[in-house]
This record gives C-alpha cells, sequence and structure tokens, in this order.
C-alpha cells in the first residue's frame, strides 16, 4: 500500500480531521528545538476524540506505518517530530476539562488542553495543577506528561511525575488502557503510570489524565533578587539556601551571559560585567520570616538583595528569568540544553560549563532552576545545523553532568537530540532493558520510531 493509499483509508474514516496542506505537514516536522525532521510526514491528523485516535492507530498498525504523536509542538529535543512516511497524530484538539473534584483534589482532563488554561480553570475552584514549565502557556498537558516536564516550582512542589494519578493510553494496535486510580494510595501491580510519564509517545498515545491538584497557597508570595559577581558565588548563594532548610517555591539562576542579553532585549540598563542573578520566591503562612533568612544567607555571601515590595514588583523580577528564551531566540539559532545534577554540585557543573567555553572557544549563557540543579545551557549559532564544534561542546558538557552523579535530561526528553547518549548513562544492560519494555507496548515498532531508542546511535558509542 502507497502513502496516498493510506491517506485515502484515513480520510475515508476520519474526513476532514486529516490534512495534507503544505503549511501543516511543515508545521509537523519541527518543534521549538530547532530540529526539523528531513522531509514531510504523509499526513497529519487531527484527533477530536478517543475514537479518532484508534481508528488512526488501527489503520497505521495493520499497514506498519509510523506514527508520531504531537501537542502544541513546543518540545526541545525533536521526540514530536514526524518525518517522510509518517503520519503526524496531533491530540491538540482534545482539549476539555472532564471533570474537576475539589473533594478529592483531582481533576480529569483530555491531552490537548493547555497547562495555563487548566490552570486557569481550576482558580475557581481555589485549586491549582502544580507542574509550570516555562512554556506553560503554549504547551499541552499531555506533552507535559509525555516528556515528564518540570518547570520553575518543582524543588518544592515536584514535577509531572509528582501530580498524575492515571493515564488513558491507546497502544498501537488501537487497544485502550486505563492505567492508575482516582485513589492516593494503590499499589495493585505494577506502576505502569509512572512508567507511561516521560516515555516520549514510544509506549502509546495519551488520550486522557487523571491528575492530582492541589489547594491554593494562603497569603501573598515574597520574592527577592540577589545579584553576585560571578555565577559560581551564585550557585554557592543556592546551595547556601538548600542547606538551611528553608524551601523557596522557586530559585532560579542566570549567568552573566544569558541575564546581559535579557537586559538587551527588555531595554533594561546593562548589568555590570560578570553579574550573576539568583531570584528566589517564597510563599505559604512563613513566606515574610522565610524571604528574610534567605536574604540574610545571601547578604553573608557578598551578594546584593533587593527585595520586591509587592506581587506586582516581584513578577517584574520573574519576567526577567521568564525572557530567556527570547533574548536567546534574539541571538541566533540556539540549542537549549537540560543536564541536572545534585544540587551540592552546581558549583562545579558551573566551573565545567567555564571550561567548556575556554576549550571550544564558545559563550554559554546558562540558567538554572537552582532549586533543584537542573541546568539549562544554551549553544547559539548561525544557521539551521548545529555545527560539529557545538556538538563537540555539548558532547564534553553531558559528560561532565554525568561525572557529577547527574543526568542526560531534567524536564526536556530524549527525543532526537540526546538520543545517542541514552547507553551511556543507564549502562547497556539498563538501556536494552528498556528498549524491550517499548517494545512489549509495540511490537511492530512504529510508535516515534528513531526517537529516545536508536540501536545505531548506542553502536556509535556516543560519538558524533
Amino acid at each position: 500500500m502507497t502513502g496516498g493509499d493510506v491517506v485515502d483509508l484515513l480520510r475515508s474514516r476520519l474526513g476532514d480531521r486529516v490534512d495534507t496542506r503544505p503549511h501543516a505537514l511543515g508545521e509537523a516536522r519541527a518543534d521549538r528545538s530547532g530540529h526539523a525532521s528531513p522531509g514531510d510526514p504523509l499526513a497529519v491528523v487531527y484527533a477530536e476524540s478517543v475514537e479518532d485516535v484508534q481508528n488512526t492507530l488501527r489503520i497505521a498498525h495493520a499497514h506498519r506505518v509510523p506514527v508520531v504523536t504531537r501537542g502544541a509542538g513546543t518540545g526541545l529535543a525533536g521526540g514530536a517530530n514526524a518525518g517522510p512516511g509518517q503520519i503526524a497524530l496531533s491530540t491538540l484538539r482534545m482539549d476539555r476539562l472532564i471533570e474537576v473534584r475539589p473533594d478529592d483534589l483531582l481533576a480529569v482532563v483530555e491531552p490537548g488542553i493547555l497547562n495555563a488554561a487548566l490552570n486557569d480553570a481550576l482558580a475557581a475552584h481555589d485549586l491549582w495543577w502544580a507542574p509550570d514549565p516555562a512554556s506553560r502557556a503554549i504547551s499541552t498537558v499531555g506533552g507535559n506528561i509525555a516528556t515528564g516536564a518540570g518547570g520553575l516550582l518543582c524543588a518544592k512542589y515536584g514535577v509531572v511525575r509528582d501530580a498524575v494519578l492515571g493515564v488513558d493510553l491507546v497502544l498501537a494496535d488501537g487497544r485502550l488502557l486505563r492505567l492508575g486510580r482516582r485513589t492516593v494510595k494503590g499499589v495493585t501491580g505494577l506502576d505502569l503510570t509512572s512508567l507511561v510519564i516521560g516515555s516520549e509517545g514510544v509506549l502509546g498515545v495519551i488520550v486522557g489524565a487523571t491528575l492530582k491538584l492541589r489547594r491554593r497557597t494562603p497569603g501573598e508570595p515574597r520574592t527577592l533578587s540577589a545579584e553576585f559577581s560571578d555565577v559560581r558565588a551564585g550557585a554557592v548563594g543556592a546551595a547556601a539556601i538548600t542547606a538551611s532548610g528553608v524551601q523557596p517555591s522557586i530559585m532560579e539562576l542566570m549567568d552573566a551571559p544569558s541575564l546581559a542579553a535579557v537586559h538587551r532585549l527588555l531595554d533594561l540598563p546593562a548589568p555590570a560585567e560578570g553579574t550573576a542573578q539568583l531570584t528566589v520566591q517564597t510563599d505559604g503562612t512563613g513566606a515574610e520570616a522565610d524571604i528574610e533568612v534567605i536574604a540574610r544567607i545571601l547578604r553573608s555571601l557578598g551578594a546584593t538583595v533587593t527585595m520586591a515590595a509587592d506581587a506586582a514588583d516581584g513578577e517584574r523580577l520573574w519576567t526577567i528569568r521568564r525572557s530567556m528564551h527570547a533574548a536567546m531566540a534574539s541571538l541566533g539559532t540556539t540549542l537549549i540544553e537540560d543536564v541536572a545534577v545534585p544540587r551540592s554540585a552546581l558549583p562545579a557543573m558551573f566551573d565545567e560549563i567555564a571550561r567548556i567555553e575556554q576549550r571550544y572557544g564558545l559563550q554559554i549563557p546558562t540558567v538554572c532552576h537552582a532549586g533543584d540543579g537542573n541546568l539549562h545551557p544554551n549553544f547559539v549559532f548561525d544557521g539551521p545545523e548545529v555545527p560539529n564544534r557545538i556538538w563537540a561542546a555539548a558532547d564534553d558538557l553531558f559528560r561532565a553532568a554525568l561525572r557529577l552523579g547527574g543526568t542526560l535530561t531534567g524536564e526536556h526528553g530524549v527525543g532526537v537530540l540526546k538520543r545517542r547518549w541514552l547507553a551511556d548513562e543507564l549502562g547497556e544492560d539498563q538501556w536494552e532493558l528498556q528498549r524491550q519494555i517499548a517494545r512489549v507496548f509495540d511490537p511492530a515498532g512504529i510508535l516515534n520510531p528513531g526517537k529516545v531508542f536508536d540501536p545505531r546511535d548506542h553502536a556509535a558509542g556516543g560519538n558524533t
């Protein structure tokens, strides 16, 4: 059966939900990582129901056509990019908030609902869903779950894995599984819900989720910014806050190049050369006392501390941090990386970044979720293709994170961009075991092929 025959068969079942217009196909090739597949997919299917997903997968499975599931396309690892001979299956139109239970602190949603839209709706019930990736205004809950997203608040409130009770999953052959439960506790059988979270579309298509909610924190948050003479000193300050026992809700560190770039973008006065900025927020009933303790710690380490006067002033400070991606985009094509290390190793990881900058003659603007040790080094270059020198520096950076007891990805996922290093972190036995698990869910290998697990990359030993 030809690709055209497959598209005709999809149209016979799904009608105008099958799109082959050049614009739609071109969008499905890429995400926000800067990476794009080498050609257009066969079609984009805009599923509007579980049945649409099942019908698409039954056709694909019967004819061994690869399927790549997409949400809003905001990923940063190339994990949802569809290519030649593949079907792009979009769940963006499946965006309903099906149920809210304030008494049970849970909600049931479809995968296409946007993170921010969900929380806007939950606010009427004085509830919220804690995961808050920087892309929360434009990324879907299904995509958050598929990548195991994190965000600024995760040091205190956890990541997506901590906020999902269950998922509804359609397997490659069209069968529907309802995984997890609506109860807080439950240990019946293996935890397949946690297995699916962060699986990047290689185990099945998420078509629904039962989410664990929180009640809104009382009181007004307090925010401060602290300027340090260099980013290593800022990392030491963040580590001191963690060691003190005070629990900020957000703690973000920007190195000098990233801070300077944001100031240029926002037309703010240029910071002093070398200045790094640590921005910290506390919340809850102890917010005022906690922020005072943090301010004393940072001042004792030589920081210049500025307290936000009120919530609006605090939001102004956070605008600087949240403008990082736009600032990097203004400089050129950006490879946004995503390593994490133990929090005590943050100063050492910034030392490694400085070493790599010097070795490869690069500047690597870096921001950090300092509350949980998750760093986002940015490699900026001209043109659509990542130069070999950048890949060599990234390889050095990944291996440095692993040496410090860290991980290749804290929240963006493996996708296409990091699959060649996966076995270096997992070890050969675990890497092979995970591949075998994926084949149990998808024996025909039609779900997101070439993403996460790829034996050719492993055979290359992580070389570029």
